[in-house]
């Protein structure tokens, strides 16, 4: 009987087809590899050549540094020190022809003038100056210096390698004029292949020295392919032409100290030729493998054909009792098969395939879950870092802005008044949104703490009604004192918060009541901040205390904002067991912010510490990487009669207080060679007992880094922007 349902094929057909269709992605997998091998040996190749350039690049330092060494032996000679130029004359001759490679030694003054050559006798007229910027760094520093490869007036192709020293005459420069063959020797030792080119290049990128045609070569300036190579960095490899205009695959090194660059260009055919070969072995072996893949499926499938006919023919005689129903199979031999052992296998199967199924779904569930916390974990993470890190480089420049407002304000500038008043305001602001979204990461992390404590929270009214905005008229009404039980640096910031939101929206005019009320049996103090401003509808009434939530408004944005003050002042209120709610008649009518906190015991006042002023003439430190911040600042401090060094970096501070201690340092923690924790503790470690008062200076705020800095030794934690008033209480203290 005939299968009508589709086409049907043998086995041993569809296993040729199976081989040729797995040996394609296989053949494509190979070709890759093959292509990411040779990849991975041109990177190692590139590694090899680079190693060796970086080794060549250190011998030839070292050769500079042995003749540099030679020179400084020649200069701490007693016949040197005594002054006697006839007797270093000679001496300096001794010395010169005992060393291989040399032609000879100059002595030149600090102006660069020659003294004398052991190249001609003592006495003879001076020679004209080779190479004599090289002579004017010498000059110019306390290390030696390797000049470039020049002609000199015989015609001789060297180099000198200079030497600054100083002589009972003065300071003088003290050059050994080397042959390139010095060089060469050292290329010689690497026994590189015949067919690689090895080449040394002074600093103004002059052939110095080269493995293949060294005296056709000498002094004549890399090829263009090189040149560029050789501006795009100090070391690396790229493709290039050697001065034949053969291509090459190049490893170049600058040396840091000399600036002499070594380069190893290996040609580009013979580091191709292995992947070639390996691509021909390659194909050979991938025809063969088919060839042979093709010939075992073919055996193979003759073999399993009739192992299938001895088992379609047992399991029909155990299955002939009843009917047996089975899809059909476009394999003819698989199909009777599955026919005969449907019966037998299918209850089994059934069961294994619902277990299986269940396992693998419980398992995904479980790693699924996994992930997600593992993914919600990270993001915390990263948000409470990225959170920090964009409060300090958003509290950074606002530093330098105060400062230099509050240097202004010294100086007396009453020009700008206005304009200063305005950029207060908006630096204010800035901070105040800085402020609101690291506070409301806080709270949605439930890291926000309060110091709960009897505080009278009509003085906290009074306070902020005093520090209210420009142009905001504020009333207050409120009895002498009204005790609740609260943070008060948190209830200052939810009276701020509502005075803000009413400064906006309030028209310019809002109400302070503070009074006693009962609710529900229980004694609580109202707050009430009013205004008769926009006002509200009843949508917005009821999403107002939403994190990021704002009325509609125009593009130009007149009320600003981030839409997270009121969001703060709902989770403040309910941390201190209070409740806060906001009503209004409807848009234009105003609105009113009501808050209600426990009553508390009435506690003591504080006491307001007595004003110290800062001593005039205090020696203060000021390390910030900030230049503007720096420069503003120390203005601002010396304005006041401080002593105020600056540094940019720990290791210039460091250096600073060695020159001579100070009192007090005010440090940033973010600087680009050390942080500002290890360097209080290394300024500690440097004061030695003596009295020095550490500050923190920085744009990092949350309470870890508070009590980071505390831990680190500082006496006090600020953070930008610091006004001067802030640095005055700081450093008074």
């Amino acid at each position: 009987m005939h299968d009508r349902r589709g086409i049907t094929l043998s086995l041993r057909h569809l296993l040729l087809l199976l081989t040729a269709i797995g040996f394609l992605p296989l053949a494509l997998l190979g070709t890759w590899g093959l292509m990411a091998a040779a990849d991975v040996q041109q990177r190692e190749q590139d590694r090899s050549m680079l190693e060796l350039a970086r080794a060549l690049s250190s011998a030839v330092d070292a050769e500079h540094d042995g003749a540099a060494a030679v020179l400084g032996g020649i200069a701490n000679s007693p016949a040197v020190r005594t002054g006697d130029l006839r007797a270093f004359h000679e001496l300096a001759t001794q010395h010169a022809a005992a060393q291989a490679q040399w032609l000879g030694v100059i002595l030149a003054d600090a102006a660069g003038r020659p003294v004398f050559r052991t190249m001609a006798p003592f006495g003879a007229a001076p020679a004209s100056v080779a190479d004599p910027a090289s002579l004017a760094r010498a000059a110019a520093g306390d290390a030696p210096v390797a000049g470039g490869v020049m002609r000199g007036a015989g015609g001789r192709v060297a180099f000198p390698v200079r030497l600054p020293v100083n002589l009972p005459r003065g300071r003088f420069v003290l050059s050994a004029v080397i042959a390139p063959d010095r060089i060469v020797n050292v290329i010689r030792r690497q026994r590189a292949p015949d067919d690689w080119v090895i080449a040394v290049m002074d600093r103004d990128g002059r052939r110095v020295a080269r493995s293949r045609e060294h005296e056709r070569y000498l002094g004549g300036l890399a090829s263009p392919g090189l040149q560029r190579l050789m501006r795009s960095a100090r070391e690396g490899t790229g493709d290039s032409r050697t001065i034949e205009d053969v291509p090459v695959r190049t490893a170049f090194t600058t040396s840091p100290r000399l600036g002499w660059t070594v380069v190893v260009s290996p040609p580009t055919a013979s580091l191709r030729s292995p992947v070639l070969r390996g691509a021909v072995v390659y194909a050979a072996g991938l025809a063969l493998t088919l060839a042979t893949c093709i010939g075992l499926a073919s055996l193979l499938s003759r073999r399993i054909v009739r192992r299938i006919d001895s088992l379609v023919q047992g399991a029909a005689a155990l299955g002939a009792g009843a009917p047996v129903a089975v899809e059909p199979s476009r394999v003819r031999e698989i199909g009777q098969m599955g026919q005969a052992l449907a019966a037998a296998a299918d209850a089994r199967d059934r069961h294994e395939r619902e277990r299986s199924d269940l396992l693998a779904s419980l398992e995904r569930a479980v790693a699924s879950q996994e992930a997600a916390l593992a993914e919600a974990r990270e993001a915390g993470r990263a948000k409470d870092e990225f959170l920090a890190v964009l409060g300090h480089e958003l509290r950074n420049p606002l530093s330098p802005i105060v400062a230099s407002l509050d240097l202004m304000d010294l100086r007396g500038d009453v020009g700008a008044q206005r304009e200063r008043a305005v950029l207060r305001r908006q630096v204010a602001h800035l901070k105040r949104l800085v402020d609101d979204l690291l506070d409301v990461s806080r709270i949605a992390s439930g890291k926000l703490e309060l110091d709960l404590r009897p505080v009278d929270l009509a003085d906290i009214a009074r306070q902020a009604a005093a520090a209210a905005a420009t142009g905001l008229r504020v009333t207050l009404q409120a009895p002498p004192s009204l005790w609740v039980a609260g943070d008060d640096s948190r209830l200052a910031q939810v009276l701020g918060n509502l005075l803000s939101n009413a400064g906006r929206f309030g028209g310019g005019d809002a109400a302070i009541t503070l009074e006693q009320v009962t609710v529900e049996g229980r004694p609580m103090a109202r707050l009430a901040v009013s205004d008769r401003g926009a006002g509200m509808a009843p949508d917005l009434l009821a999403r107002v205390f939403e994190p990021f939530y704002q009325a509609p408004q125009q593009l130009a944005r007149r009320t600003g904002g981030l839409g997270l003050g009121l969001a703060i002042v709902r989770k403040i209120v309910e941390l201190h067991g209070g409740q806060v709610a906001a009503h209004s008649p409807g848009p234009g009518l105003g609105s009113t912010f009501e808050v209600l906190l426990p009553l508390a015991q009435p506690g003591l006042a504080p006491v307001e510490a007595p004003h110290v002023p800062v001593p005039q003439g205090l020696r203060v430190l000021l390390v910030d990487d900030n230049e503007d911040a720096a420069r503003s600042s120390a203005l601002m401090l010396r304005h006041i009669g401080l002593d105020v060094q600056v540094a940019h970096t720990a290791h210039e501070a460091l250096a600073a207080y060695g020159d001579g201690p100070v009192d007090a340092a005010l440090l940033d923690i973010g600087l680009p060679d050390m942080d500002g924790y290890a360097l209080a503790m290394a300024l500690r470690a440097a004061a030695d007992g003596r009295a020095l008062r550490l500050v923190a200076l920085t744009g990092y705020g949350r309470k870890g880094d508070v009590a980071r800095a505390a831990a680190a030794g500082f006496d006090l934690h600020l953070t930008k922007p610091a006004s001067l008033e802030d640095l005055r209480r700081a450093l008074a203290a």
